[in-house]
């Protein structure tokens, strides 16, 4: 009997879940409290037709959206966009995440970028696909590396073939 109560004990003491010490709470009550801020502006715009205003008090990564059905190979894939910054602490660039064969490739414009306060201005980032190499899904991200505003407008995701 005594065995019994052992092993019920012991049994019981695994299941208790431990208290650890709280170091830090989070109040999610405002989504100002996240530090970024995503919106229409349709004040702010390349084309007339409103922009995607990013806010943030740290670096981010924003997907903008998923290309899929796509079905290239044996091509150069161009993630294009124009780009404006205000006050940017860091820079901003494209970042264009190609489905390949079961993994995921990534190609980031770092040398196509915003920062400070700039106008509007083309950024892009190439993706080459050799002969074999077939993309079906394609990602497309804005990297903000530092604290500042971006405004997104008129994406386009265009295909050439391999020089």
């Amino acid at each position: 009997m005594k065995i019994y109560a052992v092993l019920f004990l012991s049994l019981l003491l695994l299941n208790t879940p431990v208290q650890g010490e709280e170091l830090s709470r989070l109040a999610l009550d405002d989504a100002l409290s996240l530090g970024t801020t995503v919106s229409t502006d349709q004040k702010v715009s390349q084309d007339g037709n409103g922009s995607i205003k990013i806010s943030t008090v740290w670096p981010t990564t924003i997907c903008l959206g998923e290309v899929q059905r796509l079905n290239v190979e044996n091509a150069q894939i161009i993630y294009r966009a124009r780009v404006k910054s205000e006050k940017l602490e860091g820079t901003a660039f494209l970042e264009m995440w190609c489905h390949v064969g079961g993994g995921q490739y990534f190609s980031r414009g770092m040398n196509s970028v915003v920062s400070g306060t700039m106008d509007w201005r083309i950024l892009q980032t190439p993706f080459l696909l050799k002969p074999g190499q077939r993309t079906k899904k394609v990602t497309l991200n804005i990297v903000i590396n530092g604290k500042g505003t971006v405004w997104v407008d008129d994406v386009h995701l265009l295909k050439e073939p391999l020089k």
